[in-house]
This record gives C-alpha cells, structure tokens and sequence, in this order.
C-alpha cells in the first residue's frame, strides 16, 4: 500500500466489530505517528488509551451526563459559533447523507438521539483514543497535532484498522479528565474510535464526497 492509497482508504468508521486490538499493534501506530512534524519539535501530543472495562466506565458516564441533560463547555471551540457558506451547505449535506442512508427521516427524532449518542460510545470500537494539548501552547501546535492524528489513521489503514475521529469525544472534558486524571492543565482535543471495521454495517457504506481541486487551490507560475 502506498500513500496515495492509505489517504483515499481511510474513512470515518461508525461500526465495528468485537474484536479486540492488541495493545502492542497501538504502541506500533503510536510509533509511527511521533514521526510527524512539529514546530521546534514540540511534539505537543499526549494520547490516552483506553479500553475495557475503563471504557464502558467512561462511556456510561458521559452518557447519563448526557442523558440528564448535563452540558459542558467544550475546552476550546471546535466549530464556528456562525455557520457561514459554503460550511453551512457542507455541514447539512453530510447530516443528510448520514439519515438518509440509515433511513432515519428528519421527523424522527428518536433515531436521531440514538445514533448521535452512539458518538459518546465511540460507535462501540473497542478502543478509543483521548488527545489532550497543554493549555498553554497556541494555534501552531493545533496544526501541528492535525498532522499527528492524520499520521495514526494512515498507520491504522495500512494495519487494516478502521478510525473515527470524534469532536464528540471532547464535549465533556471535566469527565473525561477526572475518570483518567488528568492534569488542569491540559486541555481534551478530541478522540479517536479505533478498531475493526464492521464491513456489514449499513453506516459504513456512507461516505462524504470531496470538492474538486480547482475549489480549492489556486496555482500561479
């Protein structure tokens, strides 16, 4: 598998099977990913894995925060608090695209609540990665920690291993860092889901479509 591959494989995996993943394949993505770029090599990454026992803990209470009607700030804004074009038409596209492979109409809110709080199961992967970046460092490290996570999908792919990444994961970040002690410090990212992909699943046929090149760039010479 070369590049080129990996980046086109890789997707948003939002079912897996029960099957676990050795703990020394992570260490080896893990591996792999610390060879990504950072500016003076800050390498401002700190990943929690979790799985187990530790995960259903976890999950469960988000899930009844969640449930009960308990919100929290999220460490640092992750989408626009104004939707604008073209990332408003972007956004409901896939919304739409997602309910409407499932079959889930717009009147049903029920499914709705059900397959979004699957998000705060990570989808049932059987492990999920939890990124956390020192408060104090500033928007250069965010850039730098993008290509850090983009290097542990890629790894994954050529592992036969299926990711999510997950804003999700980091909307209950007081949560999150007392179940895995975390320091005040340190703020929650975001998460990946992490397994095998379930190939049967209905939601894994969904795929987002991508913007021609010429939408995006502009070449001079």
């Amino acid at each position: 598998m070369n590049v080129s591959e990996a980046l086109k494989m890789r997707k948003s995996t939002r079912a897996f099977l029960p099957k676990a993943v050795p703990q020394e394949v992570i260490k080896e993505i893990l591996e792999d990913a610390k060879y990504a770029p950072s500016g003076v090599n800050m390498q401002p990454w700190h990943v929690c894995v979790v799985s187990g026992e530790k995960k259903r803990t976890l999950e469960q209470k988000v899930i009844e925060a969640f449930e009960n009607g308990h919100k929290e700030v999220m460490d640092y804004a992750y989408y626009p608090s104004m939707w604008e074009e073209p990332y408003k038409s972007r956004r409901k596209e896939t919304g739409l695209l997602m309910y409407s492979t499932l079959s889930i109409s717009k009147e049903d809110k029920v499914r709705q609540m059900e397959q979004w709080k699957l998000n705060y199961r990570a989808f049932d992967a059987p492990v999920v990665l939890y990124f956390f970046i020192d408060a104090s460092l500033e928007k250069g490290s965010y850039l730098d920690y993008g290509m850090f996570l983009q290097s542990i999908m890629l790894s994954c792919v050529e592992k036969g291993l299926a990711t999510c990444p997950q804003a999700a994961l980091a909307e209950f970040p007081s949560i999150v860092k007392q179940e895995l002690d975390i320091e005040a410090h340190k703020l929650l990212l975001c998460g990946i889901a992490l397994g095998y992909e379930d190939k049967e699943a209905l939601i894994n046929s969904y795929r987002t479509p991508r913007i021609a090149v010429s939408e995006f760039a502009t070449f001079y010479s």
